[in-house]
């Protein structure tokens, strides 16, 4: 330290991190060494840190050699960064470091002549956390096969934590659920990562998160500022975040105060009151936004200022056209393009009016109680835009919650949905997009626009807008579009339910796009084949029960009860269990404050039935209980006309159970669990996605073995190590080739057999380690006939059913079965003339060879030997 407060801030981390663990040791000698290795390891650290700002490459050349040397690992596998750190074996912490890299965690060892070497792939991980206990203050938890690994005594645990979270999600995301990601250019390429890329995309992520931006959105700069609050005459302190296309400002004193500014919005910046280094920002809504206490002002002003000019396009000014054009509620920019809707095959017009509209118009001259109570509603919020701004640039604060939480009025709610949502910034950055997308779309025939047709009439069909063919037309338009755009997600149940909501209050562009706003950024992962997303969400959920409501996680000796019960919560939005008229109401929540919205209300009906719930004696009597409970939710204040109101024809048959208003519920769900943070949603997010990904894997293998096991003499042990032997395989050629066509081939839709399958150069390695034929001469040349005798569809990939067949036979088949194999692996298919291209390697092949061998077409010598089907090669996807 170069200061008494710096010596006496490190003997203070000393005491805090080191103390405690010095009773484990059982000797003098041992503490020493141990407190010598750890202070000598943090020197290094900070070392590290400085060189790191410095951009000096020469410490960071040091530790890769380093790592390097440790661990043997291809030259291709990039080292990320690498942190001084204490490994705990047993009930001893080892001083020594941590190495992150694109693929693997790895830690190494050498202290009193005892080496500890430890290497863990990312895509073996079930869990990382960080834990604390007496003995470890702060310690790193990681969980890979079973095996529980603690890291302690970090300089910067926050900062290594969220590398190894991002490292890891990272690393399964690409190997497991690649049809998702596989646009991504750092999930692409892992060559691409580095820890200041990690940093500066996991800001961006949460940047684009919180204010509900287009996913491109990069965050360039943070600025701590004050934000004159013109309606409350204060100054609020918080964050100014600035991107590509817009500047953003959440406060962090408590007064929940955000603004989110388009650049296409702004018309003018400006100094103002240079004393407090001031920045004015003017908008087209009239507005001006004044920062204060801004650092280096002056700069910030000339780029903002540049920045507006280069998006001061023609394309912009369409842009602005079509975003006012979305948020007005005015008639007359209304044409009457619903009379041309009809059959399918002409229904190309688009619609320009929410169906609600259309079904529901407001009769002005006759309001009963109820219309009165929405037009007071609709008073509320004029007020709130006359106080706080109309449009996307509008402050949001407290009382902007406590609204919504009351319920949208209808004539509001598709036009706020869209601002909320963020739906509205995609809709002005696409002018045209939607109609050309449903003239290329109508037409078009595929497995996602088949089941489309099936579920259209199942969509809120008890509504009259969907008993026509204006609702159904509309409804098909939007999802057909929706899965022409975006075909790895294409079409899911549930998709039908929401957009049809979607419908009925926004129009069928706007509809669209909030569409868009769900499946791509507000519930990520939700509508793919494994619904990862709904599952992930699920277990956070239940992470929320164990926190929140212990007493029912006592009782309930089986928490899937919670998953099975709450799918359709999370899908659909509570959409296909509540009235509709009740439903929108979440839909409104859930627009403005994302998932938190879902859980929070989640929690709140399980609060409210708890004494019904532990009273249940099995699951069967708890869904009916919960079941009950929902049918007996209402919403007093509707103005839908009783006809369209799902509840209405509940209320004579469950008099006995007491209604419970959705006002109420979702007011007590925001006043019991409104602490939840958004910030520990997404860490809880994060967290369990490794978990639920590793139990599909799970599975996978499971039903993969049981289909195996029943042709091969292996006993379960062997064959499941096998299977993993096999995939890890199949990982290595994905793990430093961004371009395999392995990975390509990578598809969790196929049949479980089909999910992970080798190339022949793979094979090669596999028969190399396992083959007892491997010794001979000419192996290489035995590998390749084989392969090319299991691949039967010539498609140069083989599973891993064939490839335990043909070892079953190698090691457990009959002196017949044997001979047999060697006579096919020489005649075709199988066979094929091999000379090296380098006779100084003898019977060796080189990969571009084998790859070359394995892919020729050889024609069939009869069809008597075709019919002789060996066990090796058996029906593909059984």
């Amino acid at each position: 330290g170069s200061s008494r407060e710096e010596i006496t801030e490190h003997w203070d981390w000393l005491e805090h991190n080191v103390m405690n663990t010095l009773s484990v040791f059982d000797s003098n000698e041992d503490i020493t060494s141990f407190v010598q290795g750890k202070i000598r390891g943090l020197i290094a650290e900070e070392g590290k840190g400085s060189f790191v700002k410095e951009d000096d490459p020469e410490k960071f050349r040091e530790g890769l050699m380093k790592f390097e040397k440790c661990f043997g690992l291809p030259e291709q596998e990039k080292l990320v960064t690498y942190y001084s750190c204490s490994y705990w074996k047993g009930r001893v912490p080892c001083q020594g470091w941590l190495y992150l890299s694109t693929n693997f965690l790895s830690f190494y060892s050498f202290l009193l002549g005892a080496e500890i070497k430890l290497i863990i792939s990312w895509d073996e991980i079930s869990k990382l956390e960080k834990t604390s206990n007496v003995i470890l203050t702060e310690s790193i938890h990681v969980c890979s096969r079973g095996e529980d690994h603690y890291f302690s005594m970090f300089l910067h645990i926050s900062e290594t934590f969220l590398l190894m979270e991002q490292l890891a999600n990272y690393a399964v995301r690409r190997l497991f659920d690649k049809e998702t990601f596989e646009n991504d250019p750092v999930l692409h390429d892992p060559l691409q990562i580095t820890k200041r890329g990690l940093e500066s995309r996991a800001h961006s992520e949460q940047f684009s998160a919180f204010f509900r931006l287009p996913k491109e959105e990069t965050l360039k700069e943070v600025h701590e500022c004050f934000l004159w609050v013109p309606f409350s005459h204060y100054n609020t302190h918080g964050k100014m975040c600035i991107s590509e296309n817009y500047i953003c400002f959440a406060s962090q004193d408590g007064s929940l105060c955000s603004v989110i500014i388009p650049l296409r919005e702004v018309t003018g910046v400006d100094k103002a009151d240079p004393a407090n280094r001031g920045v004015s920002i003017s908008t087209k809504g009239k507005t001006a936004f004044r920062f204060t206490e801004v650092r280096d002002f002056e700069q910030l002003v000339a780029k903002l200022r540049m920045r507006c000019n280069a998006t001061s396009s023609p394309q912009y000014i369409v842009n602005t056209e079509v975003a006012s054009g979305s948020a007005s509620d005015s008639p007359n920019d209304v044409d009457g393009g619903l009379s041309k809707m009809g059959q399918r095959d002409n229904s190309k017009t688009v619609s320009t009016e929410a169906l609600m509209t259309v079904y529901h118009p407001q009769d002005a001259e006759n309001l009963n109680s109820k219309m009165l109570k929405e037009k007071m509603k609709e008073q509320s919020w004029n007020i709130l835009f006359v106080e706080r701004g109309h449009g996307v640039s509008m402050f949001r604060t407290k009382k902007t919650r406590d609204l919504v939480v009351r319920g949208i009025p209808e004539a509001l709610r598709g036009e706020l949905w869209l601002l909320f949502s963020g739906a509205v910034n995609d809709m002005a950055s696409n002018p045209g997009y939607y109609t050309e997308l449903v003239e290329k779309s109508l037409g078009t025939c595929t497995l996602a626009t088949d089941e489309i047709e099936r579920d259209l009439r199942r969509s809120l069909p008890e509504h009259p807008a969907f008993q026509s063919d204006t609702g159904i037309s509309a409804l098909r338009r939007v999802l057909t579009a929706y899965a022409y755009r975006n075909p790895q997600i294409g079409y899911c149940q549930a998709m039908n339910i929401l957009t049809s909501v979607l419908l009925l209050y926004a129009k069928e562009e706007e509809a669209f796009w909030l569409l868009v706003a769900v499946c791509e950024r507000m519930l990520p992962d939700y509508f793919n084949r494994r619904i990862i997303g709904a599952l992930v969400d699920q277990a956070v959920f239940e992470e929320l029960i164990r926190v929140h409501l212990p007493q029912l996680t006592e009782h309930m000796t089986d928490m899937t009860f919670f998953s099975s019960v709450s799918l359709s919560w999370f899908l659909t939005l509570f959409i296909s269990v509540l009235p509709i008229e009740s439903a929108v109401n979440v839909v409104d929540c859930f627009f403005y404050d994302g998932i938190k919205a879902i859980l929070q209300l989640g929690l709140a009906v399980l609060e409210y039935n708890m004494e019904k719930l532990l009273t249940c004696k099995d699951d069967a009597e708890a869904v009916t209980v919960l079941n009950r409970f929902f049918d007996s939710v209402t919403n007093k204040d509707s103005p839908l006309p009783p006809a369209v109101q799902q509840g209405s024809s509940h209320s004579d048959a469950k008099d006995d159970h007491p209604k419970v208003d959705i006002t109420d519920l979702i007011r007590e769900s925001n006043e019991r669990y409104g602490d939840i943070r958004y910030e520990d949603v997404e860490s809880m997010r994060c967290r369990n996605r490794l978990c639920v990904i590793q139990a599909l894997e799970a599975t996978t293998k499971q039903n993969v073995l049981r289909v195996v096991s029943q042709d091969v003499k292996f006993s379960p042990s062997d064959l499941e190590e096998l299977y993993e032997l096999f995939k890890k395989e199949h990982f290595l050629s994905c793990y430093w080739n961004a371009n395999s066509p392995v990975l390509q081939h990578h598809d969790a839709s196929l049949p479980y057999l089909d999910q992970y399958r080798v190339d022949c150069q793979q094979f090669r390695v596999l028969c190399h380690l396992l083959s007892p034929w491997s010794h001979c001469a000419n192996r290489d040349s035995l590998a390749l006939w084989t392969f090319r005798l299991m691949d039967e569809n010539s498609d140069c990939l083989i599973n891993f059913k064939q490839f335990a067949c043909v070892l079953d036979t190698m090691y457990n088949g009959s002196f017949t079965d044997k001979l047999k194999l060697l006579f096919k692996l020489h005649i075709p298919p199988a066979f094929t003339e091999v000379e090296s291209l380098s006779p100084s390697k003898g019977g060796d092949l080189s990969k571009e060879e084998l790859i070359h061998f394995s892919q020729l077409s050889v024609s069939y010598v009869g069809d008597s030997l075709e019919s002789d089907s060996l066990k090796s090669s058996p029906e593909r996807g059984k």
